[in-house]
């Protein structure tokens, strides 16, 4: 089938000529000419808008429309001419409320005029291209009233004017403003930008200029803070009320600048006030203030954290190395804590919680921290503090918070092996003398290492453990098969120790009183009779008794002594005097820990349960002791403790580095072993990398040590150097 065909219609001018009267035009304008006088002299009531528009419509229809818009334009233009000298010849204040009153009187009657003229809108203005008829009366505006000579200037001065008597604290008419700069912006964007806001940016430049210069002499840095972020809250809530919403971010632009930007540097460094200051005295609310308003300016922000850190790392070194402050392991630590957290407080309340902020604290804490080379073993002490007594009848959740405060300056530590090592050696004495305030506490924190660096890190402390839950089963088993046999010896508790889980150094056994060494055999043979291929060392440095002593009158107490103490008491029991060298003899003893041991039985007050001549805190070997038969104590049972090493002497300290250096030889070979199974061959600066990678959790190994131990790897043939370049190293399967 055929598609139909498409028909096609046309619409063709009436046939009929119709004759127009020749002055039909002129007649038809000057109705439409005097509707206009009428309209801007407020007498439109009377007129007949249905037939002025049908006259309008005849015009265009007629060919007119080009007569009507150029009469249109002359008449507008003659009107505004005399609105104009009207507004020129208001004086002072009524000015501007004169332009305000003949700007609505123009739009009112460019509305009426414009719906007469709707059909000249609509068909011959868009077909010619000419300004339509709203959009024609405001241009006559803006270019007959507002840019002429008398008025433009005068108004840029006018609303400034106001601007400036508004910053200075008087009430100005803000509606009135409102209106006028509205009006500015119906003429166009450009007409409000050149014509207001060009001038008002550059004379706010001026003011705040000047007015910071005077604030930065006169004030301290809280109160000019104060009067800048007033300033631009002043300004923003003035654009609210009667500017263009975009001058919002100019104008706050220009505050910024002047008041912040051009003197942050000062600010921060002001003398007693400055950021230093805030920092010191707790001035959160300042603190708050100064960032906010700082990162509105580049690099603001980034000059605040940086001053904050110097600050910080220079608080933190002098905190490291006050020899005053190393006396005391425990107040060191909390000192850190305390630090810690006052700038966590700072960073919480005034700055936002600024992830860059926290960054840049937490590398301060890490950098000082490390600066002394004993901030492992102060860390563990604090720790051993706590859980001895200090977090005694403390909830469960403030617990937590120590502990939780604790890993926090671990995670810090670049030589964690070495806070393992003390940390180790303080877990076994408190497990050992049943110190420790709670076991959960104490379990709490090992799950928390576990969780930081892995189980190789805990499988030793959990192993302690262990050997404790054992060891009172072994003890139950060991009474029971032998309880008849023991009559009256000693009681004795047994923790059997597994070499390699607990911190044991080969001590030199000392001489024990016979009574003990009968029933300490006894135990030998049954531990060894139930568990086979095992050997037993007695760690009497670790041990300790209860002794019952009588003293003059016949007064009765119970002493609680460490292992060593008791083997020298129990000497006293056959004889009043014994000399230093007599006891060494005797005791074989090793000197530091007899020492010691002598200190705290005769140099302790209240505990001297010896004399010793001459008196003196300190032990000679030339001293005599003697059996103290005045020892009186109000309590039955007395405790006298060791005098403690709290922190180790030096000598020692440098045993334990050494120790800790042995234990860290194998962890670098491993590494390097893995590094070059999986590469093969590889340069010695990567390998140093790598390595120094794989290692850094747990310490942070010197690249000296990881050259001797690639030399010894190569010596025992696990690498070989590169026959042509001697920097490569390749591995041997």
């Amino acid at each position: 089938m055929s598609a139909p065909k498409k028909r096609t219609f046309q619409i063709e001018a009436f046939k009929h000529r119709v004759v127009v009267d020749p002055k039909y035009a002129e007649k038809t304008w000057k109705i439409l000419e005097h509707a206009i006088h009428e309209i801007y002299n407020h007498n439109a009531s009377g007129l007949s808008f249905e037939e002025l528009y049908r006259n309008a419509y005849n015009m265009v229809l007629h060919k007119f429309g080009e007569k009507l818009y150029s009469g249109l334009v002359t008449t507008m233009t003659f009107h505004l001419t005399e609105i104009c000298k009207s507004i020129e010849a208001a004086q002072g204040g009524l000015f501007l409320e004169e332009l305000n009153r003949k700007w609505a009187d123009h739009n009112k009657a460019l509305q009426m005029i414009r719906d007469i003229l709707m059909y000249m809108d609509r068909t011959f203005i868009p077909s010619t291209h000419k300004t339509p008829v709203h959009e024609l009366g405001l241009n006559l505006w803006r270019d007959v009233v507002i840019h002429s000579s008398k008025i433009q200037t005068r108004l840029q001065d006018t609303l400034l004017e106001l601007v400036q008597r508004e910053r200075s604290g008087e009430v100005i008419n803000r509606g009135l403003m409102r209106n006028v700069t509205k009006m500015l912006m119906d003429l166009g964007s450009f007409v409000y930008q050149d014509d207001f806001e060009k001038h008002f940016l550059e004379v706010s430049a001026d003011f705040y200029r000047l007015e910071s210069q005077e604030f930065i002499e006169s004030c301290d840095c809280g109160d000019y803070l104060k009067k800048a972020e007033r300033r631009l809250n002043e300004e923003m809530e003035r654009v609210s009320h009667y500017l263009d919403a975009r001058s919002e971010a100019k104008i706050t632009n220009v505050v910024e600048k002047e008041m912040i930007e051009s003197h942050m540097h000062r600010l921060v460094h002001m003398e007693n006030s400055g950021l230093v200051n805030m920092l010191v005295d707790d001035k959160y609310e300042d603190l708050g203030r100064m960032y906010c308003l700082f990162r509105r300016v580049p690099s603001g922000l980034i000059l605040i954290r940086d001053v904050m850190t110097s600050y910080i790392r220079d608080t933190g070194k002098q905190l490291v190395s006050d020899p005053e402050r190393l006396k005391d392991p425990v107040d060191f630590v909390q000192r850190l804590l305390d630090l810690k957290d006052k700038y966590d407080k700072v960073i919480n309340s005034a700055f936002n919680n600024d992830k860059t902020f926290q960054n840049a604290l937490n590398s301060s804490f890490e950098y000082f921290i490390n600066l002394n080379s004993r901030s492992p073993e102060f860390i563990s002490l604090f720790v051993d503090d706590k859980l001895r007594k200090g977090l005694r009848g403390v909830s469960e959740e403030d617990v937590e918070n120590v502990l939780d405060k604790v890993m926090m300056l671990f995670r810090f530590l670049q030589e964690k092996d070495v806070f393992e090592k003390y940390y180790k050696q303080h877990l076994a004495k408190r497990l050992l003398s049943g110190k420790t305030v709670s076991d959960d506490a104490e379990r709490s924190l090992i799950v928390k290492l576990k969780t930081e660096c892995g189980y190789q890190f805990t499988s030793k402390l959990e192993g302690m453990f262990t050997d404790m839950k054992t060891s009172q089963d072994t003890m139950q088993g060991f009474y029971a098969s032998l309880g008849a046999e023991l009559g009256d010896s000693p009681t004795l508790t047994v923790q059997v120790l597994t070499t390699g889980s607990w911190p044991t150094q080969p001590s030199a056994t000392c001489n024990l009183p016979a009574e003990i060494m009968g029933i300490c055999e006894k135990f030998r043979s049954y531990y060894l009779g139930t568990h086979t291929g095992r050997r037993l060392t007695w760690q009497t440095n670790m041990g300790t008794a209860d002794l019952k002593g009588t003293f003059g009158k016949g007064q009765k107490h119970e002493l609680n002594v460490s292992t060593y103490q008791m083997c020298v008491l129990m000497l006293f029991n056959s004889v009043d005097r014994l000399s230093y060298k007599e006891i060494e003899q005797a005791t074989e003893i090793p000197a530091p820990e007899l020492k010691r041991c002598l200190q705290s039985l005769a140099c302790v007050k209240g505990k001297h349960v010896l004399r010793k001549e001459p008196m003196s805190k300190d032990i000679a070997e030339d001293d005599a002791f003697f059996f103290n038969d005045k020892f009186t104590s109000k309590f039955v049972k007395v405790k006298i403790g060791t005098v403690v090493a709290q922190r180790e002497s030096e000598p020692e300290n440098q045993e334990t580095r050494q120790r800790v250096e042995e234990d860290r030889k194998p962890q670098i070979e491993a590494a390097i072993v893995r590094i070059m199974k999986a590469r093969r061959v590889l340069d010695h600066n990567n390998i140093v990398t790598e390595v120094t990678k794989q290692l850094q959790s747990r310490f942070l190994p010197n690249p000296v040590v990881i050259k001797k131990r690639i030399e010894s790897l190569i010596e025992r043939e696990f690498l070989e150097r590169d026959k042509v370049d001697r920097k490569l190293y390749r591995y041997l399967a």
